[in-house]
């Protein structure tokens, strides 16, 4: 081997070993002596959000899943002022004055020890459980992005409702998430609601490779008229039972009454692997909560800042 084949192989391995130095800082017992009692606070808090509006547990969920997307899981995506004004997030992201008020709580009793990388992180946990989700170990030592990003990465790396079946799979690849994390945490979407403008386009200009019942799309029009003052944010129910975590996501599928396009494509946009697991967590529920949970592990662990970098932040919605 010449001396810059030597010196390459010894740069992709250090690389390797810092990530794995940056994923093996995190641990599920990080704050058991500096803040023991961090989960039960942090439930308390969610539960209590989520029985005043069941829609709130998806919001949370998603907030997470948008902070881990872009750049990592480093609590950037809670900055005011930054990645929040993107396209992706400035209309749909919420729950951020939940978050606020888990972050009161858990300084209240252990300040300036817990980041909000982490709240995002266990709160994410807590939403899913509070509606009857699957349960995964969280672990903890994330450090906060002194920064938000910026518009371009936000735009590059969140998947949108009208991806198709391959950009959605290229889009987790991205992320190192296998087309497995692809389906179980498009299952996120059995809670929560979508405004209209996020599959408007479905229902009058159409979308080639679309399969949307007719008695859904009749339906949807009703409430999503082509046009109508604020008619973009009318809201409906991304599956049947929105305040159940449950497998009639995947159900729903196999009638193509997904709500979004990206939803129904996991199905029918011609990807075999993809259909043949929206098929398998459509019969079985356990499936998919242990293929969910291991998804959510996985996404929490995506670039996180560790050690010494970033810093915990005292307001998670400081301004940048």
């Amino acid at each position: 081997m010449d001396r810059f084949g030597a010196w390459w192989w010894s740069s992709v391995i250090a690389v390797l070993l810092l990530g794995l130095e940056a994923n093996a800082q995190l641990s599920s017992s990080f704050y058991s002596s500096t803040c023991p009692n961090l989960t039960d606070i942090v439930r308390n808090v969610i539960q209590s959000a989520v029985a005043n509006e069941n829609r709130m547990a998806a919001s949370i969920l998603r907030l997470h899943f948008h902070d881990c997307f872009v750049n990592g899981c480093d609590g950037s995506v809670l900055l005011q002022g930054g990645e929040e004004n993107a396209p992706p997030n400035q209309r749909s992201a919420r729950g951020f004055e939940v978050i606020d008020s888990v972050k009161s709580a858990v300084e209240s009793a252990c300040p300036g020890v817990v980041s909000c990388a982490d709240i995002l992180a266990l709160s994410a946990h807590e939403s899913v459980t509070a509606l009857g989700g699957p349960s995964w170990t969280v672990v903890f030592g994330r450090r906060d992005s002194l920064s938000p990003a910026s518009v371009t990465d936000v735009s590059a790396n969140l998947p949108g409702p009208g991806f198709t079946a391959l950009r959605l799979i290229r889009s987790f690849q991205n992320q190192d998430l296998s087309p497995r994390d692809l389906v179980a945490l498009s299952g996120g979407h059995t809670i929560g609601q979508a405004q209209c403008f996020t599959f408007r386009a479905r229902l009058y200009n159409g979308t080639a490779g679309d399969s949307i019942d007719p008695a859904l799309k009749s339906r949807l029009e009703q409430n999503c008229p082509p046009s109508a003052p604020n008619g973009d944010r009318n809201l409906e129910n991304l599956d049947t039972s929105p305040a159940t975590f449950d497998n009639t996501y995947f159900q729903l599928l196999q009638s193509t009454q997904g709500l979004l396009f990206s939803d129904q494509q996991l199905l029918s946009g011609g990807q075999s692997e993809l259909a043949s697991m929206v098929n398998e967590f459509a019969g079985d529920q356990q499936a998919f909560f242990t293929a969910f949970a291991n998804g959510m592990v996985s996404m929490g662990n995506l670039s996180p800042l560790t050690g010494s970098s970033g810093e915990i932040r005292a307001t998670c919605r400081s301004s940048n």
